[in-house]
Protein backbone atom coordinates (compact mmCIF):
# COMPACT_ATOMS: atom_id res chain seq x y z
CA UNK A 1 0.00 0.00 0.00
CA UNK A 2 2.63 2.27 0.79
CA UNK A 3 4.46 1.74 -2.94
CA UNK A 4 1.32 2.85 -4.39
CA UNK A 5 0.80 5.84 -2.82
CA UNK A 6 4.27 6.66 -3.57
CA UNK A 7 3.83 6.28 -7.10
CA UNK A 8 0.69 8.24 -6.46
CA UNK A 9 2.60 10.91 -5.32
CA UNK A 10 5.17 10.54 -7.98
CA UNK A 11 2.43 10.91 -10.66
CA UNK A 12 1.42 13.62 -9.34
CA UNK A 13 4.25 15.84 -8.92
CA UNK A 14 5.08 14.94 -12.86
CA UNK A 15 1.24 16.41 -13.45
CA UNK A 16 2.22 19.45 -11.08
CA UNK A 17 5.56 20.41 -13.05
CA UNK A 18 3.77 20.06 -16.58
CA UNK A 19 6.38 20.09 -19.41
CA UNK A 20 9.70 20.29 -16.88
CA UNK A 21 11.48 22.68 -15.16
CA UNK A 22 13.04 24.40 -18.38
CA UNK A 23 9.91 25.06 -19.73
CA UNK A 24 8.82 26.26 -17.18
CA UNK A 25 11.54 29.10 -16.47
CA UNK A 26 11.03 29.72 -19.98
CA UNK A 27 7.59 31.13 -19.21
CA UNK A 28 9.06 32.92 -16.27
CA UNK A 29 11.60 34.66 -18.30
CA UNK A 30 8.43 36.08 -20.59
CA UNK A 31 6.96 37.43 -17.27
CA UNK A 32 4.16 34.95 -17.91
CA UNK A 33 2.82 32.74 -14.79
CA UNK A 34 2.75 28.52 -15.15
CA UNK A 35 -1.34 27.56 -15.29
CA UNK A 36 -0.82 26.16 -11.83
CA UNK A 37 0.52 29.55 -10.47
CA UNK A 38 -2.61 31.30 -12.15
CA UNK A 39 -4.66 29.34 -10.33
CA UNK A 40 -3.61 29.88 -7.56
CA UNK A 41 -3.96 33.91 -8.18
CA UNK A 42 -7.15 33.70 -9.19
CA UNK A 43 -8.67 31.31 -6.57
CA UNK A 44 -8.74 31.99 -2.86
CA UNK A 45 -6.33 30.27 -1.01
CA UNK A 46 -6.83 26.41 -0.56
CA UNK A 47 -9.89 25.78 -2.48
CA UNK A 48 -8.58 24.71 -5.78
CA UNK A 49 -9.81 21.15 -6.13
CA UNK A 50 -8.48 19.82 -9.74
CA UNK A 51 -10.41 17.28 -11.91
CA UNK A 52 -8.49 14.88 -14.17
CA UNK A 53 -5.10 15.45 -12.93
CA UNK A 54 -3.78 12.47 -15.31
CA UNK A 55 -5.52 12.32 -18.19
CA UNK A 56 -3.09 11.61 -21.26
CA UNK A 57 -3.53 12.10 -25.08
CA UNK A 58 -5.07 9.05 -27.04
CA UNK A 59 -2.81 10.38 -30.22
CA UNK A 60 0.07 7.58 -31.47
CA UNK A 61 0.98 9.11 -34.41
CA UNK A 62 4.32 11.26 -35.07
CA UNK A 63 6.05 9.61 -32.14
CA UNK A 64 3.51 11.04 -29.82
CA UNK A 65 2.84 7.43 -28.13
CA UNK A 66 6.40 7.76 -26.40
CA UNK A 67 5.32 11.66 -25.55
CA UNK A 68 2.53 11.99 -22.93
CA UNK A 69 2.11 14.41 -20.20
CA UNK A 70 -0.19 13.62 -17.23
CA UNK A 71 -2.72 16.54 -17.75
CA UNK A 72 -2.21 16.89 -20.89
CA UNK A 73 -2.31 20.63 -21.33
CA UNK A 74 -4.97 21.71 -19.36
CA UNK A 75 -5.36 22.09 -15.69
CA UNK A 76 -9.36 21.76 -14.71
CA UNK A 77 -11.55 21.93 -11.42
CA UNK A 78 -13.42 23.88 -9.27
CA UNK A 79 -13.06 26.92 -6.53
CA UNK A 80 -14.12 29.48 -4.76
CA UNK A 81 -13.47 34.00 -5.60
CA UNK A 82 -14.37 35.73 -2.64
CA UNK A 83 -16.32 32.61 -1.25
CA UNK A 84 -18.01 32.10 -4.14
CA UNK A 85 -18.11 28.88 -6.54
CA UNK A 86 -16.39 28.98 -9.99
CA UNK A 87 -15.47 26.19 -12.54
CA UNK A 88 -11.91 26.97 -14.30
CA UNK A 89 -9.81 25.60 -16.58
CA UNK A 90 -6.09 27.26 -17.38
CA UNK A 91 -4.01 26.03 -20.00
CA UNK A 92 -0.45 25.07 -19.86
CA UNK A 93 1.67 26.12 -22.20
CA UNK A 94 4.58 24.23 -21.06
CA UNK A 95 2.92 21.07 -22.23
CA UNK A 96 2.92 20.89 -25.82
CA UNK A 97 2.24 24.59 -26.44
CA UNK A 98 -1.05 24.54 -24.85
CA UNK A 99 -2.30 23.34 -27.93
CA UNK A 100 -5.78 21.58 -27.74
CA UNK A 101 -6.41 17.35 -28.15
CA UNK A 102 -9.07 15.47 -28.15
CA UNK A 103 -8.86 14.58 -24.26
CA UNK A 104 -7.76 18.14 -23.74
CA UNK A 105 -11.00 19.64 -25.26
CA UNK A 106 -12.84 16.80 -22.88
CA UNK A 107 -11.64 18.00 -20.20
CA UNK A 108 -12.84 21.62 -20.96
CA UNK A 109 -16.08 20.47 -21.97
CA UNK A 110 -16.84 18.30 -18.65
CA UNK A 111 -15.77 21.23 -16.39
CA UNK A 112 -18.45 23.47 -18.34
CA UNK A 113 -20.74 20.38 -18.40
CA UNK A 114 -20.70 20.80 -14.39
CA UNK A 115 -20.48 24.51 -14.04
CA UNK A 116 -23.96 24.55 -16.31
CA UNK A 117 -25.19 21.58 -14.34
CA UNK A 118 -24.74 23.10 -10.57
CA UNK A 119 -25.14 26.74 -11.99
CA UNK A 120 -21.93 28.36 -11.75
CA UNK A 121 -19.36 30.90 -13.60
CA UNK A 122 -16.71 29.04 -16.03
CA UNK A 123 -13.36 31.40 -16.08
CA UNK A 124 -10.94 30.20 -18.86
CA UNK A 125 -7.33 31.37 -18.66
CA UNK A 126 -6.10 30.75 -22.31
CA UNK A 127 -2.48 30.47 -23.19
CA UNK A 128 -2.83 27.92 -26.35
CA UNK A 129 -0.70 27.86 -30.01
CA UNK A 130 -4.23 26.47 -31.07
CA UNK A 131 -5.09 22.61 -32.03
CA UNK A 132 -2.87 19.81 -31.75
CA UNK A 133 -1.39 19.01 -35.05
CA UNK A 134 -0.21 15.62 -34.91
CA UNK A 135 -4.14 15.04 -34.06
CA UNK A 136 -5.58 16.46 -36.87
CA UNK A 137 -9.49 16.09 -37.40
CA UNK A 138 -9.85 14.89 -33.74
CA UNK A 139 -8.50 18.24 -31.84
CA UNK A 140 -10.41 20.17 -34.38
CA UNK A 141 -13.61 18.24 -33.28
CA UNK A 142 -12.53 19.01 -30.01
CA UNK A 143 -12.89 22.63 -30.58
CA UNK A 144 -16.09 22.12 -31.64
CA UNK A 145 -17.25 20.46 -28.50
CA UNK A 146 -15.99 23.46 -26.33
CA UNK A 147 -18.09 25.68 -29.21
CA UNK A 148 -21.29 24.11 -28.65
CA UNK A 149 -20.73 24.31 -24.46
CA UNK A 150 -19.90 28.00 -25.20
CA UNK A 151 -23.42 28.72 -26.99
CA UNK A 152 -25.39 26.20 -24.66
CA UNK A 153 -24.02 28.20 -21.43
CA UNK A 154 -24.57 31.41 -22.96
CA UNK A 155 -27.21 33.48 -20.89
CA UNK A 156 -27.00 30.65 -18.21
CA UNK A 157 -23.93 31.00 -16.06
CA UNK A 158 -21.81 34.23 -16.70
CA UNK A 159 -18.12 32.80 -19.26
CA UNK A 160 -14.99 35.08 -18.54
CA UNK A 161 -12.11 34.40 -20.95
CA UNK A 162 -8.70 35.60 -19.88
CA UNK A 163 -6.48 35.61 -22.35
CA UNK A 164 -3.07 35.28 -21.24
CA UNK A 165 -0.72 34.11 -23.97
CA UNK A 166 -1.18 33.32 -28.11
CA UNK A 167 -4.66 32.19 -29.30
CA UNK A 168 -4.81 31.53 -32.99
CA UNK A 169 -7.33 30.22 -35.45
CA UNK A 170 -10.09 28.25 -34.03
CA UNK A 171 -9.14 28.59 -30.41
CA UNK A 172 -10.25 32.65 -31.10
CA UNK A 173 -13.31 31.74 -31.25
CA UNK A 174 -14.59 30.07 -27.92
CA UNK A 175 -13.57 33.25 -26.47
CA UNK A 176 -15.53 35.41 -28.48
CA UNK A 177 -18.54 33.24 -27.44
CA UNK A 178 -18.25 34.09 -23.81
CA UNK A 179 -19.59 37.50 -21.92
CA UNK A 180 -16.24 38.55 -21.45
CA UNK A 181 -12.45 38.58 -22.47
CA UNK A 182 -9.25 40.06 -20.72
CA UNK A 183 -5.99 40.65 -22.07
CA UNK A 184 -2.30 40.96 -21.02
CA UNK A 185 -0.29 43.35 -22.84
CA UNK A 186 2.60 42.27 -24.65
CA UNK A 187 2.19 38.54 -24.30
CA UNK A 188 -1.03 37.66 -25.20
CA UNK A 189 -2.32 37.83 -29.24
CA UNK A 190 -6.07 36.97 -30.63
CA UNK A 191 -6.09 36.61 -34.94
CA UNK A 192 -7.48 34.57 -37.11
CA UNK A 193 -4.34 33.56 -38.28
CA UNK A 194 -0.87 34.88 -37.45
CA UNK A 195 1.33 37.87 -39.30
CA UNK A 196 3.35 35.30 -41.15
CA UNK A 197 -0.10 34.21 -43.11
CA UNK A 198 -1.37 37.55 -43.52
CA UNK A 199 1.85 38.30 -45.03
CA UNK A 200 1.62 35.44 -47.41
CA UNK A 201 -2.46 35.89 -48.71
CA UNK A 202 -2.32 39.58 -48.47
CA UNK A 203 1.39 40.65 -48.47
CA UNK A 204 0.53 43.09 -45.32
CA UNK A 205 3.75 43.33 -43.17
CA UNK A 206 2.15 43.64 -39.83
CA UNK A 207 3.43 42.65 -35.94
CA UNK A 208 1.95 39.76 -33.30
CA UNK A 209 1.42 43.10 -31.42
CA UNK A 210 -0.50 45.06 -34.24
CA UNK A 211 -2.22 42.24 -35.85
CA UNK A 212 -3.78 41.17 -32.55
CA UNK A 213 -2.52 42.25 -28.89
CA UNK A 214 -4.06 43.53 -26.28
CA UNK A 215 -3.90 47.22 -27.24
CA UNK A 216 -5.40 46.40 -30.89
CA UNK A 217 -8.33 44.48 -29.44
CA UNK A 218 -9.04 46.51 -26.79
CA UNK A 219 -9.00 50.24 -28.77
CA UNK A 220 -9.59 49.34 -32.25
CA UNK A 221 -11.49 46.01 -32.99
CA UNK A 222 -13.47 46.12 -29.32
CA UNK A 223 -12.90 42.28 -29.63
CA UNK A 224 -11.54 42.64 -26.03
CA UNK A 225 -12.83 44.27 -22.78
CA UNK A 226 -9.92 44.82 -20.96
CA UNK A 227 -5.70 44.53 -21.29
CA UNK A 228 -3.76 44.87 -18.26
CA UNK A 229 -0.16 45.08 -17.79
CA UNK A 230 1.09 41.73 -16.29
CA UNK A 231 -0.81 38.39 -15.30
CA UNK A 232 -1.02 39.65 -11.93
CA UNK A 233 -2.95 42.31 -12.58
CA UNK A 234 -5.36 40.74 -14.98
CA UNK A 235 -5.98 38.44 -12.36
CA UNK A 236 -6.62 40.24 -9.31
CA UNK A 237 -9.03 42.31 -11.91
CA UNK A 238 -10.78 39.45 -12.95
CA UNK A 239 -11.21 38.91 -9.10
CA UNK A 240 -12.96 42.33 -8.68
CA UNK A 241 -14.83 41.80 -11.82
CA UNK A 242 -16.45 38.60 -10.18
CA UNK A 243 -17.48 40.04 -7.55
CA UNK A 244 -20.05 41.59 -9.24
CA UNK A 245 -21.53 38.97 -11.04
CA UNK A 246 -24.20 36.61 -10.01
CA UNK A 247 -23.26 32.70 -10.01
CA UNK A 248 -26.22 31.96 -12.75
CA UNK A 249 -29.47 33.68 -14.14
CA UNK A 250 -31.47 32.44 -11.82
CA UNK A 251 -29.97 33.88 -9.11
CA UNK A 252 -29.18 37.81 -7.59
CA UNK A 253 -25.68 39.30 -8.15
CA UNK A 254 -23.87 39.16 -4.56
CA UNK A 255 -25.17 42.17 -1.98
CA UNK A 256 -21.65 43.58 -0.28
CA UNK A 257 -22.86 46.16 2.65
CA UNK A 258 -21.44 49.67 2.10
CA UNK A 259 -21.52 52.61 4.48
CA UNK A 260 -22.43 55.08 1.80
CA UNK A 261 -25.91 55.68 2.39
CA UNK A 262 -28.62 55.47 -0.24
CA UNK A 263 -29.84 59.51 0.76
CA UNK A 264 -26.36 60.79 0.42
CA UNK A 265 -26.40 64.18 -1.47
CA UNK A 266 -23.51 65.13 -3.38
CA UNK A 267 -24.05 69.09 -3.62
CA UNK A 268 -20.87 68.98 -6.30
CA UNK A 269 -23.24 67.60 -8.96
CA UNK A 270 -25.11 70.60 -9.12
CA UNK A 271 -22.47 72.22 -11.07
CA UNK A 272 -21.29 69.51 -12.84
CA UNK A 273 -23.02 69.86 -15.64
CA UNK A 274 -22.99 73.40 -17.73
CA UNK A 275 -25.94 75.62 -17.70
CA UNK A 276 -24.59 75.83 -21.76
CA UNK A 277 -25.38 72.37 -23.24
CA UNK A 278 -22.96 73.01 -25.72
CA UNK A 279 -20.00 72.83 -22.86
CA UNK A 280 -18.63 68.95 -22.10
CA UNK A 281 -18.37 67.52 -18.96
CA UNK A 282 -16.86 64.05 -17.92
CA UNK A 283 -19.74 61.23 -17.25
CA UNK A 284 -17.27 59.11 -15.30
CA UNK A 285 -17.21 61.41 -12.53
CA UNK A 286 -20.74 62.05 -12.47
CA UNK A 287 -21.05 57.65 -12.28
CA UNK A 288 -18.23 58.06 -9.54
CA UNK A 289 -20.22 60.31 -7.09
CA UNK A 290 -23.22 58.42 -7.90
CA UNK A 291 -22.16 54.61 -7.23
CA UNK A 292 -21.80 52.86 -3.78
CA UNK A 293 -17.95 54.34 -2.54
CA UNK A 294 -16.85 55.65 -6.08
CA UNK A 295 -16.62 52.20 -7.13
CA UNK A 296 -17.27 52.02 -10.83
CA UNK A 297 -16.02 48.93 -12.68
CA UNK A 298 -15.76 50.16 -16.26
CA UNK A 299 -15.75 47.68 -19.06
CA UNK A 300 -14.14 48.63 -22.52
CA UNK A 301 -12.84 51.68 -21.71
CA UNK A 302 -11.02 52.72 -24.39
CA UNK A 303 -13.06 51.41 -27.12
CA UNK A 304 -16.25 53.43 -28.42
CA UNK A 305 -14.99 56.26 -25.45
CA UNK A 306 -18.52 58.07 -26.19
CA UNK A 307 -20.67 55.89 -24.53
CA UNK A 308 -19.17 54.43 -20.76
CA UNK A 309 -20.44 51.58 -19.91
CA UNK A 310 -19.68 48.84 -16.65
CA UNK A 311 -20.89 47.58 -12.97
CA UNK A 312 -21.42 49.62 -9.69
CA UNK A 313 -23.58 49.02 -7.09
CA UNK A 314 -26.30 50.95 -5.14
CA UNK A 315 -27.57 49.93 -1.71
CA UNK A 316 -24.71 47.42 -2.21
CA UNK A 317 -26.46 45.64 -4.90
CA UNK A 318 -25.11 45.14 -8.28
CA UNK A 319 -26.38 47.51 -11.04
CA UNK A 320 -24.99 48.08 -15.12
CA UNK A 321 -24.47 51.26 -15.80
CA UNK A 322 -25.04 53.08 -19.66
CA UNK A 323 -23.98 56.85 -19.98
CA UNK A 324 -23.59 58.93 -23.12
CA UNK A 325 -19.80 60.66 -23.03
CA UNK A 326 -20.13 64.54 -23.74
CA UNK A 327 -16.59 64.71 -23.65
CA UNK A 328 -16.06 62.15 -26.81
CA UNK A 329 -18.02 63.39 -29.97
CA UNK A 330 -20.24 65.04 -27.93
CA UNK A 331 -21.78 61.81 -27.04
CA UNK A 332 -23.41 60.69 -29.97
CA UNK A 333 -24.36 57.24 -30.70
CA UNK A 334 -22.49 55.43 -33.48
CA UNK A 335 -21.69 51.83 -34.61
CA UNK A 336 -19.31 50.78 -32.05
CA UNK A 337 -21.15 52.38 -29.76
CA UNK A 338 -24.36 51.21 -30.37
CA UNK A 339 -22.82 48.00 -30.43
CA UNK A 340 -21.17 48.17 -26.71
CA UNK A 341 -24.18 49.14 -25.53
CA UNK A 342 -26.14 46.57 -26.53
CA UNK A 343 -24.08 43.86 -25.83
CA UNK A 344 -23.75 45.17 -22.19
CA UNK A 345 -27.74 45.73 -21.58
CA UNK A 346 -28.23 41.90 -23.01
CA UNK A 347 -26.07 40.39 -20.80
CA UNK A 348 -27.00 42.53 -17.88
CA UNK A 349 -30.77 41.26 -18.92
CA UNK A 350 -29.86 37.70 -18.61
CA UNK A 351 -28.08 37.68 -15.59
CA UNK A 352 -31.11 39.90 -13.26
CA UNK A 353 -28.41 43.06 -12.95
CA UNK A 354 -30.81 46.44 -12.91
CA UNK A 355 -29.85 49.28 -15.51
CA UNK A 356 -29.25 52.66 -14.80
CA UNK A 357 -29.10 54.23 -17.43
CA UNK A 358 -27.39 58.36 -17.57
CA UNK A 359 -28.81 60.08 -20.56
CA UNK A 360 -27.08 62.79 -22.79
CA UNK A 361 -27.02 62.25 -26.52
CA UNK A 362 -27.97 64.64 -29.35
CA UNK A 363 -28.70 61.71 -31.24
CA UNK A 364 -26.91 59.07 -33.85
CA UNK A 365 -24.19 59.93 -36.08
CA UNK A 366 -24.96 61.70 -39.10
CA UNK A 367 -22.13 60.83 -42.23
CA UNK A 368 -21.46 58.36 -45.10
CA UNK A 369 -19.04 56.30 -42.97
CA UNK A 370 -22.07 55.58 -40.42
CA UNK A 371 -24.36 55.37 -43.26
CA UNK A 372 -22.45 52.66 -44.98
CA UNK A 373 -21.20 50.78 -42.00
CA UNK A 374 -24.95 50.01 -41.65
CA UNK A 375 -25.72 52.60 -38.76
CA UNK A 376 -29.68 51.16 -39.29
CA UNK A 377 -28.71 48.23 -38.69
CA UNK A 378 -26.52 48.07 -35.74
CA UNK A 379 -28.34 51.25 -33.74
CA UNK A 380 -30.93 49.06 -33.95
CA UNK A 381 -29.46 46.20 -31.88
CA UNK A 382 -29.32 48.85 -28.75
CA UNK A 383 -33.19 49.61 -29.30
CA UNK A 384 -33.93 46.23 -29.58
CA UNK A 385 -31.49 45.28 -26.70
CA UNK A 386 -33.54 47.76 -24.16
CA UNK A 387 -37.09 47.21 -25.68
CA UNK A 388 -37.01 43.26 -25.04
CA UNK A 389 -34.96 44.15 -21.16
CA UNK A 390 -36.70 42.40 -18.53
CA UNK A 391 -35.00 43.91 -15.70
CA UNK A 392 -36.02 47.16 -13.99
CA UNK A 393 -34.44 49.98 -16.04
CA UNK A 394 -33.88 53.22 -14.99
CA UNK A 395 -33.02 56.04 -17.42
CA UNK A 396 -32.20 59.85 -16.02
CA UNK A 397 -31.75 62.77 -18.28
CA UNK A 398 -28.76 64.70 -17.66
CA UNK A 399 -29.81 68.07 -16.46
CA UNK A 400 -28.09 70.57 -13.32
CA UNK A 401 -30.27 69.10 -10.91
CA UNK A 402 -28.72 65.70 -10.22
CA UNK A 403 -29.02 63.50 -6.78
CA UNK A 404 -28.20 60.44 -5.74
CA UNK A 405 -30.46 57.66 -6.92
CA UNK A 406 -31.61 55.40 -4.20
CA UNK A 407 -32.13 51.75 -5.54
CA UNK A 408 -35.46 49.91 -5.34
Amino acid sequence: MHDILEQLESKRAAARMGGGQKRIDAQHRKGKLTARERLELLLDEGTFEEWDMFVEHRSVDFGMADNKIPGDGVVTGYGMINGRLVFVFSQDFTVFGGALSEAHAEKICKVMDQAMKVGAPVIGLNDSGGARIQEGVASLGGYADVFQRNVMASGVVPQISMIMGPCAGGAVYSPAMTDFIFMVKDSSYMFVTGPEVVKTVTHEEVTAEELGGGITHTTRSGVADLAFDNDVEALLMLRRLYNYLPLNNREKAPVRPSNDPADRMDLSLDTLVPDNANKPYDMKELIAKTVDDGDFFEIQPEYAKNIVVGFGRMEGQTVGIVANQPLVLAGCLDIKSSIKAARFVRFCDAFNIPVVTFVDVPGFMPGTSQEYGGIIKHGAKLLYAYAECTVPVYCHGCDNKWHRIQYQ
